[in-house]
């Protein structure tokens, strides 16, 4: 059964926790059912309000998982009580050590050229008997449709289960819907910067900060020119929407 969802600003945050998301995520894997995982924190959702079809995206996900601690404090406020955060590093790392056990097959899309390759070498490193079949860092233009055909034929070609997408917010989440019907992999996965951080090209914010939702201003002190917009223009947006409409409880595919 599909876990419940919080309708949080229209978006349906799934009301998860890593135990939980993993195991819905190998059932998928097992049956061989096609599905997407939308990582998502204040960001996604402030960028849905100005883009319905994003927020389509995000509502038909199998999972939208809560990235930030803000989604976690929505989910908790409208009585997902066992919800907690499942940062997009850590989800992956807990399906691909899963993966490890079971012979699951992973493709690596995205990141800078060189990073998918990195991150491929750091994984196998760190958890023996993974299989990374293949890594690509797509160029930042748009491919052409004959590019793309390419990409989507290489993917499948590597028989891979899981397909890690690193293209950030909202481009990931785009790319994921689009591919699906066109992926033979059972499970795609928009993790955007958990490339840089699991290849250890970007420190995470300490334990503590991240605990009590402030890592976005240890990522905005590292990154001031590329993402004071991002968070000046969303967090109070975020919290002003919030406070006049509040997260409830909803069917498993969100409000649409």
């Amino acid at each position: 059964m599909p876990a419940p969802r919080v309708d949080v600003l229209g978006v349906g945050i799934s009301a998860v926790n890593p135990r939980t998301a993993l195991e819905e995520i190998a059932g998928w894997v097992e049956a061989g059912d096609r599905r997407y995982v939308c990582v998502t924190g204040v960001h996604g959702v402030m960028e849905s309000q100005r883009d319905a079809e994003l927020r389509a995206v995000h509502n038909r996900s199998g999972l939208t998982v809560p990235d930030g601690m803000p989604m976690v404090w929505a989910g908790r406020r409208a009585g997902a009580v066992g919800m907690s955060q499942v940062q997009g590093r850590v989800l992956m790392l807990d399906t691909l050590a899963l993966a490890a056990e079971r012979g699951w097959r992973s493709f690596l899309y995205g990141g800078a050229p060189g990073v998918p390759e990195l991150l491929a070498r750091r994984l196998t490193e760190r958890l023996p008997g993974l299989r990374v079949v293949g890594a690509h860092a797509p160029p930042f233009r748009p491919l052409t449709p004959g590019e793309d055909a390419e990409i989507v034929e290489r993917i499948n070609a590597t028989g891979a289960e899981l397909v890690w997408v690193g293209l950030s917010t909202p481009k990931q989440e785009r790319w994921m819907a689009d591919h699906r019907e066109r992926l033979t992999a059972p499970v795609l996965f928009g993790v955007g910067a958990a490339f840089d951080f699991l290849a250890g090209l970007k420190p995470s914010a300490p334990v503590w900060m991240q605990d009590r939702g402030l890592e976005w201003s240890y990522r905005l002190a590292r990154e001031p020119r590329r993402l004071w917009r991002r968070y000046l223009r969303n967090n109070p947006a975020y919290l002003a929407r919030i406070a006049v409409d509040p997260p409830r409880m909803a069917e498993a595919g969100g409000r649409g």
